[in-house]
């Protein structure tokens, strides 16, 4: 017997399901069996659940011959399930990296109970997260009724003869009377363990409609059937009020036509079933008591006015902060003195810690360890930055007086908010890779690459600048060209960041790889493509469930997402398949691959550091030019131009691997000729130059 059953009902999700589905069977936890229920959906959930249930022994697919709803689908789940416990998920939903072994922990703590409540969030189409509001510490009845999130034990289920209504809003009758009748033997798990996804179209939350009065029917039946447990009606009574409440007020589920008839049925159940002595908690409740429409639509039209004057009040009081830190901050410009011991670090606009930043910082640490430096980072990124590093939120007020206060100033981007550099302040731009794509002035013909950049507002920003670091002569000259500013000079030191390529061990390169889960004697491949302007999301020119499949288990392909995408690439479960897009450290990533396959990102220049095959992939290379503009050919074929072996179809690419082209003398010819050009600033001793040059005063000769 599995220790889960997770139950999860299919109709017209085609499009969320296989996330959904690997979600679950990518647990790390993986005692468990996962029931897809095809509610006779029309789309091809059931083709992709059979999928599935063929090649994973964990996987099953019930078919019911007719559609009937989301609750008879998981009760016919529930039926086939032989779980100590039953998770009900549905098919747009993602049950959460770590979730289900949380949960088995949970359980074991409270010493197996009936139900387990646990957190949610909530993802909209945007893409964006936000946190889900039940409080897991008070009342369990308060929790939001729904079916995934908790589980419960399926022999008290069972035992219970606890079923699904038929209907929209058919998990409030069984979760609120499994938690009813379980007492005391309900815990709770203060971890967010699914992800609900807001649907644009298709959701039925966001399709007003006479289908959400059902829900006042839902509470009738709960009501009617709790008199015969004491108390029960108390505890339910104030959970059932904020639910209607919340329904009547969403304008995404009951239309205005039809809440005058909402409001009737609602008042009508809840003067029938109050609780003797239960007094309204709210300006509202007391209306809807009362079934005093007018007064509750009078409510409704103070409550948006009142909405409306505390957003105004809000951005005023944001508006009144940013003033006084602003103040603060030209009060210390004009009265503090520099700290010649203070350094303030940036990377990729207020991301964490990492890149050139990072190893400068690292690097001074150990050798001029009377400089203190501090990190800006974005209060998001908050969780990016190492134990022991001091940081400052971006536009805090902790941030203006260290950027009024710092003798150095070191990013590899800019720093947020504008700032005023004062005499004495040495900035030093480290720049976050070699040019291949225009930069700097350059863009100004690609306005489609700019999103609206003021050029005046960069130049100025250049002006500021006392070094720009560089790592080969050709960043040299390209800096000094689309950043044309006599405020600074070159820095030909090499790329701090690109110090491990040379100093790692082999025992390094076992160590990252046994991180990432890679065994032994499989080659290792790290696909990292970049990101275009001209699309939204991580969208690969390249089927990679297919071009694993077709390298065989020899190989395992590292998947890195460029940052801009956010934290994962969404692949699909394969066991050729790492995504490898939320590892802290892409030089990890690096030392471990045995080749890198990319297309136009500035991580081959760094990559050439270690010697190893690299791989061009540009299915697109032509748009690519024409929306961008490049400095070179990079699939001339052309000795400094193209790095190895080039692909511009997903068939060449995987015939490169079949055929072992992807490593040759002629790519091994091209590859040092591209590192010879790119590549001889960098020895391992980048960072400790900068140091030197920049807090301890010793001058550094250009590296030739």
């Amino acid at each position: 017997m599995s220790r889960f059953s997770v139950v999860v009902p299919v109709h017209r999700v085609q499009g969320y399901l296989r996330e959904c589905l690997d979600s679950v069977l990518d647990q790390t936890f993986d005692d468990l069996e996962l029931i897809v229920v095809d509610d006779a959906s029309p789309d091809g959930c059931a083709d992709i659940a059979a999928a599935y249930a063929r090649r994973d022994p964990r996987a099953h697919l019930v078919r019911l011959p007719e559609s009937r709803g989301p609750g008879p689908a998981r009760d016919a789940g529930a039926a086939r399930a032989t779980g100590a416990y039953l998770l009900f998920l549905d098919g747009d939903d993602l049950l959460l990296p770590g979730a289900l072994g949380a949960v088995d922990a949970a359980l074991t703590g409270a010493g197996d109970p009936d139900v387990l409540l646990f957190g949610h969030d909530r993802i909209n189409w945007w893409g964006d997260v936000r946190a889900g509001r039940d409080d897991l510490t008070g009342d369990p009845l308060a929790v939001t009724p729904a079916a995934w999130n908790r589980v419960v034990r399926r022999e008290f289920w069972t035992g219970q003869n606890l079923a699904f209504s038929a209907g929209p809003y058919e998990d409030v009758v069984p979760v609120h009377r499994a938690t009813l009748q379980a007492g005391d033997r309900v815990a709770a798990l203060d971890r967010v363990c699914v992800r609900w996804r807001e649907r644009r179209v298709g959701g039925f939350a966001n399709a007003p409609g006479e289908r959400h009065l059902t829900v006042i029917e839902r509470y009738e039946e709960l009501f009617t059937g709790a008199y015969d447990r004491p108390d029960a009606v108390t505890r339910l009574y104030p959970h059932a009020v904020r639910h209607l409440l919340a329904v009547l007020g969403d304008p995404g589920r009951v239309a205005p036509r039809d809440r005058p008839e909402f409001f009737r049925r609602a008042s009508g159940l809840l003067g029938a079933h109050r609780p003797q002595g239960h007094e309204p908690a709210s300006a509202e409740e007391r209306v809807l008591a009362d079934g005093a429409h007018r007064a509750y639509e009078r409510l409704e039209r103070s409550a948006s006015r009142g909405a409306a004057l505390r957003a105004q009040l809000a951005r005023r009081k944001k508006q009144l902060a940013a003033r006084v830190k602003r103040t603060a901050y030209r009060a210390e410009l004009r009265t503090a003195r520099l700290d010649p011991e203070l350094a303030v670090y940036g990377a990729y606009w207020n991301r964490g810690v990492s890149c050139n930043p990072a190893a400068i910082h690292a690097k001074a640490r150990e050798l001029a360890p009377h400089v203190k430096g501090v990190f800006v980072v974005s209060y998001h990124h908050r969780h990016r930055v190492p134990p022991g590093v001091d940081h400052v939120f971006a536009g805090s007020l902790g941030y203006w007086r260290a950027m009024a206060r710092a003798t150095y100033l070191i990013n590899n981007s800019s720093f947020p908010g504008g700032f005023t550099k004062r005499p004495g302040q040495v900035y030093l731009q480290t720049h976050h890779g070699t040019p291949l794509k225009k930069m700097g002035m350059d863009q100004r013909r690609y306005p489609a690459s700019t999103h609206n950049l003021s050029f005046q507002r960069l130049m100025d920003h250049v002006d500021q600048w006392d070094f720009s670091l560089s790592a080969n002569p050709h960043s040299t000259e390209t800096w000094e060209r689309v950043y044309p500013s006599a405020s600074y000079r070159a820095l030909e030191l090499g790329y701090p960041r690109n110090d491990v390529y040379f100093t790692a061990t082999d025992g390094d390169v076992r160590r990252v790889r046994k991180e990432l889960g890679v065994e032994d004697g499989r080659t290792v491949l790290l696909y990292a493509p970049t990101h275009r302007d001209y699309q939204k999301g991580f969208l690969p020119r390249l089927d990679l469930e297919r071009f694993a499949a077709a390298l065989g288990p020899a190989y395992v392909i590292l998947v890195r997402a460029h940052y801009f995408y956010g934290a994962d690439a969404g692949l699909a479960a394969h066991p050729g398949l790492v995504d490898v897009t939320g590892h802290p450290r892409v030089e990890d990533l690096c030392l471990a691959a045995d080749a890198l396959v990319t297309d136009y990102s500035s991580l081959m220049f760094d990559y050439a550091c270690l010697d190893r095959p690299i791989v061009t992939y540009a299915p697109d290379w032509q748009a690519y030019r024409l929306a961008r503009g490049t400095y070179f050919d990079l699939l001339s074929g052309h000795e400094g131009d193209t790095p190895g072996a080039v692909a511009t179809t997903e068939a060449d690419l995987t015939a490169l691997f079949r055929d072992n082209a992807w490593d040759t003398p002629d790519t091994t010819r091209l590859r040092s000729a591209f590192r010879t050009r790119f590549c001889p600033y960098d020895d391992g001793g980048a960072a400790e130059r900068v140091v030197r040059h920049l807090f301890l005063g010793e001058a550094q000769a250009p590296c030739l």
